[in-house]
């Protein structure tokens, strides 16, 4: 197969030319490290094989987009060819122009040694060896199976990367000068700030949201930074083989149900999710919420919040006027944070979340500012 002339395609529309992982995207065969992966339908999550169909593989592979290969706890490597699987993504081989982001932002030279977290298919820590040299590269994940099989492939395409099998927020072993994170972190896990080199540079996402963090190693052992303008998103850390249930039992409350607060909102109903700003900051403000989105009988737009402490939100489409009927539940009143987040956009023309200044202490307590506003993970 001429997977060459698919990676020159990738290369041009996922990197700038003039950019030093130009050439790593154009020399990587990434098929090589997504054989089977999963396309999401009606029924759940079915299993698609690449070299059944090599055209289709070519196609997916190449395609600056991620590649779910982890559904709960099963592997597509492991799923059943025809048979949907249900649950949440828990891996994927993210979109190539996204890990390039990160790699990016790293500013990562010759001479450094790189700690690549979470390595997934294995494809960000090809990119990190033909740039460096595998010798200086080092992959974690927590999932055995996922380094077992990223270490093969990596070793199919004659590279040979440290592989380490373990909670990346836990200790670690030996030094770096860069750490560069795809997946997304709570906070800045203090055991990265032990094993960084004085000077040295990390990159994560903050879980929740659509802020990169970077930051470089401060005397006092911290780091100090910022949230860059450019977005992105990853999969939060786990420690085990899936995530913890949603909350499906509490959406069956709050489907229908009469709220103990019912209210109208000035705005319309919102998808909370692909509204960057507007989620980032509710996360960091109120982390936990899990959106869903629906249509009444009519069609019209609908969204829940959720939180594991019992609150709720529903707000309805009022078709008229376009603005929403609120009804809220539980200990807290969340669409009424998110209301606060809308006013202050509509207020201020932005809000504080990108750009703001990053101080991390020793510890990984990670605080975000700009101007008056400061939140702390």
């Amino acid at each position: 197969m001429n997977w060459k002339h698919h990676a020159t395609q990738l290369a041009r529309s996922a990197v700038h030319p003039t950019s030093r992982w130009y050439g790593p995207v154009l020399a990587t065969p990434r098929h090589q490290f997504v054989p089977r992966w999963f396309t999401a339908g009606p029924e759940g999550w079915t299993p698609k094989d690449g070299p059944a169909n090599e055209p289709a593989w070519m196609r997916a592979a190449y395609a600056d987009q991620t590649l779910v290969t982890k559904v709960g706890p099963v592997h597509a490597d492991h799923a059943t060819d025809g048979e949907a699987v249900t649950g949440r993504p828990t891996s994927s081989s993210t979109l190539p122009g996204l890990v390039v982001t990160m790699l990016s932002h790293g500013r990562i030279h010759h001479s450094h040694q790189l700690l690549d977290v979470a390595t997934g298919s294995g494809y960000s820590a090809a990119l990190a060896c033909a740039r460096l040299g595998d010798e200086q590269v080092t992959t974690v994940d927590v999932d055995p199976y996922l380094v077992e099989a990223a270490s093969e492939r990596l070793d199919s395409v004659g590279y040979h990367p440290k592989m380490l099998t373990q909670d990346a927020t836990a200790a670690l072993p030996g030094e770096y000068d860069r750490i560069v994170s795809m997946v997304s972190v709570p906070q800045v896990p203090a055991s990265w700030l032990r094993v960084l080199r004085p000077g040295g540079r990390l990159v994560t996402t903050l879980a929740g949201t659509g802020l990169i963090l970077t930051a470089d190693k401060s005397d006092d052992g911290g780091a100090a930074g910022r949230i860059e303008w450019d977005r992105g998103a990853f999969m939060a850390t786990r420690t085990s083989d899936d995530y913890p249930p949603q909350l499906d039992e509490l959406f069956q409350h709050a489907r229908d149900q009469e709220g103990e607060e019912v209210t109208d909102s000035p705005y319309p109903v919102l998808n909370v999710m692909q509204a960057w700003e507007v989620w980032s900051m509710l996360s960091l403000i109120a982390p936990g919420i899990e959106h869903r989105t629906g249509t009444d009988d009519n069609g019209n737009p609908t969204a829940w919040m959720l939180h594991p402490d019992g609150s709720w939100a529903r707000a309805e489409t009022k078709p008229v006027s376009r603005t929403a009927t609120v009804h809220q539940g539980g200990p807290s009143r969340l669409y009424d944070i998110l209301d606060g987040i809308r006013w202050r956009w509509l207020q201020d023309g932005e809000l504080p979340v990108y750009g703001a200044k990053v101080t991390i202490t020793p510890e990984g307590e990670t605080t975000l500012s700009r101007g008056s506003w400061t939140a702390t993970l």
